[in-house]
């Protein structure tokens, strides 16, 4: 589904997740909050906790994206430098931010804690940037728009990333993403192989240029399968996206049962 839809990418940064420890919970959480939003989510990369790295993949997106999302690397720790990446992407250098600053100071003085230098590394922003609070953690965000494009840097730990971003980042691109709204149901068809019923998906799809239409098989594709099948529709209101999202699942509905399916509607 692109239909004109602002393009949004998602940078996770860390080895953690490189290695394995981690699962990356933080990117699919954004994807569906961009995507509900308006935004069409066109990369997710991980990279390393190397300004080098971060900088490569910045580069590539600006222009092209209109949002970035960074999560990661904003703590006081020698490995977490991910805004030297982004200063790094844009030719900028690392400054010590007033506001950013004033965050961490607070944040440190209410535990009874002194400002090291350490802890003041957090307050380094790139020049030009924003600082983003964070209503849990120590860390400041970071907000930059260079060459059209707005690179939001955020803490990787799940609650200061949700908390900064449903506070004080999505109402900001609220004003970037289209006026639309999305609505998403689902059928779930036994006894249909998904490459039976693929070609079927694919007309229905073309049919339908608002919709975007998966298939995620849950069985085996011939002995007893069991497909997942999720339909996401897009309209200027609600019930306009609701009421074309019912009429797809129910050509998928009748499709499926034209093949031999069996099929459990979920509500819309």
């Amino acid at each position: 589904m692109d239909n004109g839809e602002p393009r949004a990418w998602i940078v996770t940064v860390g080895n953690e997740i490189l290695i394995g420890r981690i699962v990356n919970t933080n990117a699919a959480w954004l994807a569906e909050k961009l995507t509900f939003m308006g935004f069409r989510v066109e990369r997710i990369i991980v990279v390393p906790d190397e300004p080098e790295h971060i900088a490569e993949e910045l580069r590539r997106a600006l222009g092209r994206a209109r949002v970035v999302i960074t999560t990661g690397g904003l703590g006081p720790t020698y490995d977490d430098r991910t805004l030297e990446g982004v200063a790094k992407s844009v030719s900028r250098s690392l400054k010590l931010n007033p506001e950013a600053l004033e965050m961490v100071r607070r944040f440190y003085e209410r535990r009874g804690l002194e400002l090291t230098e350490d802890r003041m590394k957090m307050a380094l922003l790139p020049e030009g940037a924003e600082a983003i609070p964070n209503p849990v953690g120590a860390a400041p965000g970071s907000w930059l728009e260079v060459e059209g494009t707005i690179i939001v840097s955020l803490p990787g730990v799940p609650a200061e990333m949700k908390a900064m971003f449903e506070q004080h980042v999505e109402p900001r691109l609220a004003r970037e993403a289209p006026r639309k709204a999305l609505h998403e149901c689902g059928v779930i068809v036994r006894g249909v192989p998904e490459s039976g019923i693929a070609p079927y998906l694919k007309r229905i799809a073309r049919k339908y240029p608002h919709a975007y239409i998966k298939s995620h098989p849950k069985g085996h594709e011939t002995d007893r399968p069991i497909l997942d099948i999720r339909v996401l529709a897009s309209a200027p209101t609600r019930e306009e996206a609701r009421s074309l999202a019912e009429r797809i699942i129910a050509e998928i509905e009748e499709t499926a049962n034209g093949l031999g399916g069996q099929v459990e509607r979920e509500p819309c």
